[in-house]
């Protein structure tokens, strides 16, 4: 150590130091994490195996869902298949090498009604969803950033609130004619409900905050700020209602066809093949005529519950890296 410093004392200043050269390129440029929100929440949803065979799965289903009618060798969902022997129809027939999953009560084949129910279920689920999700996030973004407004929306709210949803969808699918466009209305005229409150409490939390009071200071317009400022703020919480919100409405579709306030009887349905096996349930033989439709709504609500929850945990930016 001490012939180091020696030699450091020997040492001219011009050849201790020497003057580095202004670069003006340099000093405009500014530190860059290459942090982005959107990519890490992504990164860390897939980084657990359980996650992708779930995401995997799904997928899969929902694929093979619309695809399944343009196979080989699929039947017509609503054929009522005729005994070519005997003239009489294919009556609750046991899954075999030609029905895959058995026929109903009046011989059509439960393997494509099955899937063909499931296109029904899901294009209800995701209209009324995509629908109920804009509304809500417009009034409740209105609803929590205008104040004047806030009395009046609140209201609205309590009125509706206090009516419960499913005695009013109920009523609303008994007093119009049943049918896809129906239960679709139905859904969209209690989800938004839920969303807006969200939002709107949301909202409250975070529009007085310092960039928001600076956008107005300058005169920034109110939609503009809303769009802008708040709602990036909240597209995590957006999502995870989306996902939790699809196996909701599949649920309601399935109750209110069960109590045979759905669909009608010859529109395939998740709900209507869980009402038809319901009604045949007690004789062991028949049982798989809920049994298989039963299989297919759990999965599906319970891989968008999962999904949902664990796509919760990875957009919280604690769980980031």
């Amino acid at each position: 150590m001490s012939n180091v410093m020696k030699k450091m004392n020997n040492m001219s200043d011009e050849e201790l130091f020497r003057f580095i050269e202004f670069d003006s390129s340099r000093a405009e440029s500014t530190a860059y994490s290459g942090y982005s929100y959107w990519k890490s929440t992504f990164k860390v949803f897939m980084s657990k195996r359980s996650t992708r065979l779930i995401l995997y799965f799904l997928i899969a289903i929902l694929l093979f869902t619309f695809v399944q009618p343009y196979l080989p060798g699929q039947k017509s969902p609503t054929e009522i298949f005729i005994n070519p022997e005997t003239g009489r129809q294919y009556r609750s027939l046991q899954p075999n090498s030609e029905f895959w999953f058995g026929t109903n009560t009046i011989g059509q084949d439960l393997w494509s009604r099955i899937w063909s129910g499931t296109r029904t279920t899901m294009l209800i689920a995701v209209i009324a969803v995509a629908s109920s999700t804009i509304i809500g996030i417009i009034i409740g973004a209105i609803w929590g950033y205008v104040r004047v407004l806030d009395r009046l929306f609140t209201e609205i709210y309590n009125v509706i609130n206090n009516v419960p949803t499913t005695v009013l969808r109920m009523l609303i699918t008994y007093i119009m004619k049943p049918s896809v466009g129906t239960l679709i209305f139905a859904m969209c005229l209690t989800n938004w409900v839920g969303m807006a409150k969200w939002i709107r409490n949301l909202i409250i939390i975070i529009r007085d905050r310092e960039y928001n009071l600076a956008s107005r200071c300058l005169g920034t317009p109110t939609r503009r700020v809303i769009v802008k400022n708040l709602l990036p703020q909240i597209v995590s919480v957006v999502m995870l209602d989306i996902a939790l919100s699809i196996p909701g409405v599949i649920g309601s579709e399935v109750f209110l066809t069960y109590i045979g306030l759905g669909l009608p009887v010859e529109t395939p349905s998740l709900g209507n093949l869980i009402d038809e096996g319901r009604r045949v349930m007690m004789n062991l033989s028949q049982t798989y005529q809920l049994v298989f439709p039963a299989i297919v709504v759990a999965a599906i609500t319970v891989s968008f519950y999962a999904l949902g929850n664990k796509f919760a945990d990875a957009s919280d930016p604690r769980n980031h890296v």
